[in-house]
């Protein structure tokens, strides 16, 4: 991967913008004698910052806060989710580990084709390389969540297609000293524990430490015994310097150091139908020894400055590292598992050494998927408020330099089945399956101007991304990295990406908002699909008027060109990375979100929330693929893992010392792969009813007594069926704990 130093000698137009923007500070830096705003509450690498600042945006947003997320002390980010419309999940293993997120149709495989941030920052491990999130942030961890679509996304990149999620971690607190401890204990012998102490000075100095402990045995049942559960540690410090605005500009300079661990005993291999039907909650003996460890590390320096009421800069330098090693189940004398689980009878002896019967040497193959993941960059924005006679601006703009990698060094190892227990016949030579290095280097450039004329708001924003991808494959042996490359691949990819928003205030609480957005997509190193391109609309309308507030938006997305990527979690089937150019094809829905506080003055009050999509999706042209998801396309044919209706409830009642909340999810059926018409049983994912029930009550100062019930009513559900066999959902848990906050 080249170097920051190479890159600027290569490239120089990055450093004559980055100057450019220093340059336009030096007039109007000083201008007033004492700046007006406070740097505590200036970042604009963050995306929305506040739920107010989301009701002001001229496209569909939403911000979910810290309220929302403590009310049911949520730790799967999949749960958060569901109460935004538009957001797509498809759950893998029931704990939200590693989430399959979508945006307005956007494809949900490992959340790669969305835009993932954490604090503003992209988190992904490799986001232009390798998206897929096979490292998720800790939900636990999380203060707010932002959710950006249509023109709102397109600041932030690269990835518009769908859209933005923003998760935003636990900030440093402005008293001297503050802090938060809770802990849950549930079935399965689970622990969920969270912990947080920090504070601000007078001096100008803050701190904040922060540590998620978890454990689970898991709710599935090894056949034999065994541990189907995970065990998570992850921890942050952050340190910050506010200074006095009295001696000068407003700044603050904040480190952020932080480590995650993660091992889940984990596997993609899924159940037969008729298994699924008699024992949801089975694993066969054969995924025994399957177990993902990952490990992530990030590390970021934020500086952020108000030269006046009017001039503000934000930067931050961010670096981070992941490592991935998921020992997992490949397939069965060779025959692939979700051909074994499809049809047991035609593979019956296969189907048997799944299952635990004596099998000869070397039939199970089990693929070490051992990866690293390289990210690092910086990113400066710049904020420039100008108020006119007739109208007011608010320029931004905005420069990431960023380099990320995946390098695939794997083998595969065989066994046999004897006694119902796995032993090695023949291990496989490290770098022997896979042994290849994927990087990017990427320049984006965003300019943006909100202006304000009386009760219209005008949001035209213009993007760039300058992508050079690379691709390197060695001999798959130990010792390949030591000679040539067998293949080096390069590519490049510039792309231009307006947006256009606009918003008029009609009085009463009522905005009306509109946007139109180009949607892009960039492919993976190696690839020779086409970029994804598509034109967004979106038409909506919001009310923020007392203790009502509400969102109805209609959307239209027009793909140029669909992009599949083939991964073992889609069920594999093709060469893993490769990818498909789907054509054309089009997403159309509604989305609508309502939210009213009943009695909110009184000695009860009465929180009532809903949100509801609708989605229509479909291929406008035919074509084959070796995509499973896809396979043979005939125009008209319906997008798989789509839900056609989501629909979200939320019921609560608070009083003085205690809170309930109930909320339920409605998710409709979903194809398995594309196609028309009534859906074959063996290709349903039917619907599901989730119902979640938690409460508090204070025991004595800040002393809370917790529980809750996840999937209250029980319901046993297919999640999905890929990657290889029905999957369920995770089945009725119940917790309880406490929480202790000062």
């Amino acid at each position: 991967m080249p170097n920051f130093r190479e890159t600027l000698a290569r490239r120089p137009q990055g450093a004559i913008l980055c100057l450019a923007l220093l340059a336009a500070l030096h007039g109007p830096v000083y201008a007033e004698s004492a700046p007006a705003t406070d740097a505590n509450t200036l970042d604009r690498i963050q995306v929305i910052g506040s739920a107010a600042r989301a009701r002001e945006i001229t496209g569909a947003a939403q911000y979910i806060g810290i309220d929302a997320l403590q009310d049911f002390s949520h730790t799967d980010i999949q749960r958060v989710l569901r109460q935004a419309p538009g957001v797509y999940v498809i759950e893998e293993d029931g704990y939200g580990l590693r989430p399959n997120i979508g945006i307005r149709g956007s494809g949900i495989d490992r959340s790669s084709r969305i835009t993932l941030m954490e604090d503003g920052v992209l988190i992904a491990p490799a986001a232009y390389a390798a998206p897929a999130a096979y490292y998720f942030p800790t939900a636990a961890r999380m203060s707010a969540v932002e959710i950006l679509k249509g023109a709102a996304a397109v600041r932030n990149g690269p990835r518009t297609t769908g859209g933005a999620i923003n998760l935003i971690s636990t900030p440093i607190p402005e008293a001297p000293l503050g802090g938060h401890a809770s802990v849950l204990f549930g079935r399965d012998d689970t622990v969920l524990g969270h912990a947080w102490l920090g504070g601000r000075q007078d001096n100008g100095f803050g701190f904040l430490v922060e540590t998620v402990q978890q454990h689970s045995d898991g709710f599935k049942r090894l056949d034999g015994g065994g541990d189907t559960g995970y065990d998570l540690q992850d921890s942050l410090v952050k340190l910050a310097w506010t200074s006095d605005s009295r001696d000068g500009p407003a700044q603050r300079v904040e480190l952020r150091l932080g480590r995650s661990d993660q091992d889940s005993d984990e596997t993609y291999l899924g159940l037969a139908e008729a298994d699924f039907r008699a024992t949801p909650y089975r694993r066969y003996a054969a995924s025994r020894l399957d177990d993902i460890e990952v490990e992530h590390t990030d590390a970021q320096l934020r500086h952020a400055i108000a030269f006046n009421d009017r001039v503000d800069l934000s930067t931050v330098v961010y670096r981070h590292e992941t490592t991935r090693a998921w020992y997992k189940l490949q397939d069965v004398a060779g025959t692939g598992l979700g051909a074994v689980l499809a049809d047991p009878d035609a593979f019956a002896a296969e189907f048997a050494w799944l299952t635990g019967g004596d099998s000869p040497a070397d039939a199970l193959r089990i693929r070490n998927n051992n990866r690293a993941y390289e990210a690092r960059g910086v990113q400066t924005a710049l904020g420039w408020r100008i108020d006119g006679a007739h109208a007011s601006h608010q320029l931004q703009a905005s420069v990431r330099y960023h380099e990320d990698e995946e390098d695939r060094f794997q083998q595969d190892d065989r066994y046999r089945m004897q006694d119902g227990r796995m032993l090695l016949t023949t291990p496989g030579l490290p770098g022997s399956q896979d042994n290849r290095v994927g990087s990017a280097e990427a320049w984006s450039w965003y300019l943006s101007d909100e202006i304000s004329v009386g009760r219209l708001t005008l949001a035209p924003g213009l993007r760039y991304e300058d992508i050079r991808l690379q691709r390197v494959d060695y001999a798959r042996t130990p010792e390949g990295r030591g000679q040539a490359p067998t293949r080096v691949t390069r590519s490049e990819i510039d792309q231009w990406i307006p947006g256009f928003g606009a918003s008029w205030d009609l009085g009463a609480g009522w905005t009306l908002f509109g946007s139109v957005t180009r949607g892009f997509n960039p492919p993976g190193p190696g690839s020779d699909a086409e970029p994804e391109r598509s034109r967004n609309h979106e038409l909506g309308v919001r009310l923020d008027r007392g203790g009502l507030s509400g969102e109805a938006v209609a959307f239209y997305n027009d793909y140029a060109n669909l992009v599949g990527t083939c991964t073992e979690s889609t069920g594999g089937g093709c060469d893993i990375g490769a990818q498909f150019d789907g054509g054309r094809a089009r997403m159309a829905g509604m989305e609508a979100r309502l939210a009213w506080t009943a009695n909110r003055d009184g000695a009860v009050r009465f929180p009532l929330r809903a949100s509801y999509t609708w989605t229509d999706a479909e291929f406008r042209n035919s074509f084959g693929s070796d995509f499973e998801e896809w396979g043979e396309v005939a125009a008209g044919d319906a997008l798989p893992y789509l839900p056609e209706q989501l629909l979200w409830l939320g019921v609560g009642a608070e009083g003085e010392r205690w809170s309930a909340d109930l909320s339920a999810t409605w998710i409709d059926e979903m194809r398995e792969t594309a196609g028309q018409g009534n859906i074959p049983a063996g290709e349903r994912i039917g619907g599901a009813t989730i119902v979640d029930l938690a409460a508090s009550w204070r025991i004595a100062g800040e002393l809370e007594l917790l529980g809750k019930v996840e999937n209250l009513l029980g319901e046993t559900y297919l999640a999905a069926r890929r990657p290889y066999g029905a999957r369920p959902g995770r089945p009725r848990s119940a917790f309880v704990g406490v929480r202790y906050r000062f």
